[in-house]
């Protein structure tokens, strides 16, 4: 670690991750139940964020009435609650625990790949539960490869970037040169890739639950490069505090294709199925729908109106 860390300066960052670390020792159950209250008065206190998921649902989910896609953004707010008070015991879990909490689904979809060499790719969409599941995968399945963007405050960007790997996983700035990154994929390191947030101008028009939605294309990209399998991996907090599951569905076939559009519209094709199963869990509050086709009308009002309107 950097000694310059440690200057009184940051001292007031590294409280609140001390805080987490001790909180990530309590039983599961408990943060489950702790994270779940902290989410439903986040759900009131948390307008903007709030109105952020409500207009997301609504492109998403145009037949639910307004009173159950309330209640969804509502139970949603609860499992982001749970995966905030979950963030310490990512931090601290050892394997063992790891191992107690998260149950794995469909492992062999990943195994047998692996057993044979098989360059893979693990897509990971934005499902809330997705740093404790990326810690068991690292942990319980295979070191893995993530590429990493640095943090502005730069003791969270050291606690991140120390849980993320410590249990041999491998980090790729954003700026690196991609030809390290196909290089650690044909050494066998399994690539954690997240598709599934808005990338301004860079990405191409492709439909999300029926909108058209700015997409990064890279994944088709990143397959044919290694010449990998893209298997898809979801995470699913279970109810009462059970613990969470990492499921492994299929790998996408037929990918990739020489049509990178259309290999772009499949993968948000499979992240809408799952989505469909446990909506509650996926990321609403992101603005995904931001960057909108040139003459498009913005789908989110901006902030100035919104703050009238409050």
């Amino acid at each position: 670690m950097d000694r310059r860390l440690l200057s009184p300066r940051h001292w007031p960052s590294w409280l609140p991750v001390g805080g987490f670390c001790l909180i990530g020792f309590l039983p599961f159950p408990l943060l489950w139940a702790l994270g779940m209250g902290i989410g439903y008065v986040g759900y009131f206190l948390a307008g903007a964020r709030r109105r952020v998921a409500l207009r997301n649902l609504a492109l998403c989910f145009p037949d639910l009435t307004d009173r159950a896609r309330r209640g969804l953004a509502v139970r949603h707010f609860g499992y982001l609650g749970v995966a905030v008070c979950t963030q310490g015991l990512v931090w601290v879990s050892s394997r063992r625990r790891l191992e107690r909490i998260v149950k794995l689904r469909h492992r062999e979809r990943v195994d047998e790949p692996l057993r044979n060499r098989r360059n893979l790719i693990v897509m990971v969409p934005h499902f809330v539960g997705l740093e404790l599941g990326g810690a068991a995968f690292t942990a319980l399945v295979h070191p893995g490869l993530y590429m990493y963007q640095k943090i502005r405050n730069p003791v969270i960007d050291h606690q991140m970037h120390r849980s993320r790997s410590r249990f041999g996983a491998v980090s790729i700035e954003r700026s690196d040169d991609l030809r390290r990154m196909v290089r650690e994929i044909h050494k066998g390191t399994p690539l954690f890739y997240l598709p599934d947030q808005d990338p301004g101008r860079r990405g191409i028009f492709v439909p999300f639950c029926g909108t058209p939605t700015a997409t990064v294309p890279m994944l088709s990209r990143f397959a044919r490069l290694s010449k990998a399998q893209v298997i898809p991996v979801y995470t699913r907090y279970l109810p009462w505090g059970r613990g969470l599951e990492l499921i492994f569905d299929s790998p996408l076939d037929p990918f990739p294709t020489d049509d990178q559009t259309a290999d772009t519209a499949l993968m948000n094709r499979t992240i809408e199925a799952r989505i469909r199963t446990t909506p509650e869990q996926y990321f609403w509050v992101h603005r995904r729908f931001k960057t909108r086709p040139p003459g498009e009308p913005p789908i989110y009002p901006s902030r100035r109106r919104a703050g009238r309107k409050m």
